[in-house]
């Protein structure tokens, strides 16, 4: 095996100026091994007031949003809307391998410095714009939140009951982080494309276009409705023809997820039955109940509420850990939903050093990330460094690496340039 000493995309450098709905893309390539430069506005990115806050002490020095999606990123402050800005912009283009931006569509055009106008600087530059709808089409002008293109792709109508509004899934910029994910593999297609050709060119990724992605192979065709069996469920029940079924059951320190199935193969409840029946938790109805039934799906409310009552006892007799035990050794279907507090104990997770510890000097803290998507080889997906503080390496790149001097770094500062 290699020496694990450099990444894969180690030598390569990125021009990061989206804002949430690619910081993603930036940090899979920085965790890749790219020099990922976040570029800014003087006064720090908005997406630096998302929280939630560390300690909840909002501040743009402290999102918990911001270090997670910017971390392996080095940061400047850049305003490209003045002259002087777009000049120095044009000067890191040269050295640049990728430009990832989320602006409206036309808006980088209108200061010059649109791909067209890149790529004569730069033959190679590969620029990954996402924009909420894309550059052509009757939406293109209309701007979006992750909520909006969430419901628009397609994803909220299979959320919640079928006889009520749809309702929300996620609670963070979920359709965001598939742009930005997306963002990124088009970028490596891109530089697969180069290394054939030696030219780089534009990558054209919707918000919208990732939602609807998702949302028909996630769940296609006419049959995927919401409250559907096997679908999203609303607290934690979801209707299987005749009877509404629990598929989410609180247990002694938190919720399992399991739905009785009869002899249904993907959700089998005889396993269940005779973990329950071990410790006295069945009662004569269980114990004669055929579970072969054909119509175990239509069968009515009144019969399924008493299969259900006492496994709702036997599941709030037990732990996660020990229902996820017994689990195993019963071969049931059946798991537990963790909290972030299992997730950073889970054994498996710590077996395959998932969880990276980072230091804060400016906060005096080390603070737990989850770590590299996959594990390679070769070469390894690490996380290099925190998030960025606002122009935190200004100095360090427009000084050291394009020759500014300290006091021109100041008359640009005064000016509002950086």
């Amino acid at each position: 095996m290699a020496e694990q000493s450099e990444s894969m995309l180690s030598g390569y450098r990125v021009l990061d100026l989206t804002d949430e709905k690619g910081l993603l893309c930036g940090k899979i390539l920085g965790d890749l091994g790219a020099d990922v430069i976040k570029v800014e506005r003087p006064e720090g990115d908005a997406a630096r007031h998302i929280g939630p806050f560390y300690h909840n002490e909002p501040h743009p020095e402290r999102s918990l949003f911001w270090f997670a999606m910017n971390t392996s990123k080095r940061g400047i402050t850049l305003n490209i809307e003045t002259i002087d800005g777009r000049e120095i912009f044009k000067k890191l283009v040269k050295k640049a391998d990728f430009v990832i931006e989320s602006f409206a569509p036309g808006y980088l055009n209108k200061l010059g410095l649109g791909y067209k106008a890149l790529e004569k600087i730069n033959p190679a530059v590969i620029m990954v714009s996402i924009t909420p709808y894309g550059p052509t089409g009757p939406y293109k002008d209309w701007k979006t939140s992750d909520i909006v293109a969430w419901a628009m792709g397609g994803e909220m109508n299979l959320v919640g009951d079928a006889d009520r509004p749809p309702i929300r899934m996620s609670g963070h910029s979920q359709v965001f982080l598939q742009s930005g994910s997306d963002g990124a593999m088009g970028a490596l297609a891109a530089l697969w494309g180069r290394w054939s050709t030696g030219q780089g060119q534009q990558v054209d990724v919707s918000v919208l276009d990732s939602a609807a992605y998702s949302s028909i192979y996630y769940n296609p065709g006419p049959w995927a409705r919401r409250g559907g069996a096997g679908l999203f469920m609303k607290r934690g029940v979801a209707r299987q023809g005749g009877h509404r079924t629990t598929n989410i059951y609180r247990c002694k320190d938190g919720w399992v997820c399991y739905s009785h199935g009869g002899s249904n193969r993907l959700s089998p409840s005889l396993p269940l039955i005779k973990w329950m029946e071990a410790e006295g938790f069945t009662n004569d109805f269980l114990k004669n109940f055929d579970w072969d039934r054909p119509d175990f799906a239509t069968m009515p409310q009144e019969e399924m509420d008493q299969v259900e009552e006492p496994t709702s006892r036997f599941f709030m007799s037990k732990t996660k850990a020990e229902l996820l035990e017994g689990c195993v050794k019963y071969q049931i279907m059946m798991y537990p939903c963790a909290t972030a507090a299992d997730m950073l104990e889970n054994p498996q997770l710590a077996a395959r050093g998932f969880w990276v510890r980072l230091e804060h000097p400016e906060l005096h803290d080390t603070i737990t990330y989850a770590g590299a998507f996959g594990s390679f080889s070769e070469a390894p997906i690490r996380i290099t460094r925190r998030a960025p503080l606002i122009g935190e390496h200004n100095e360090e790149i427009y000084g050291d690496e394009l020759g500014i001097s300290k006091e021109k770094l100041l008359t640009l500062k005064q000016a509002g340039v950086i």
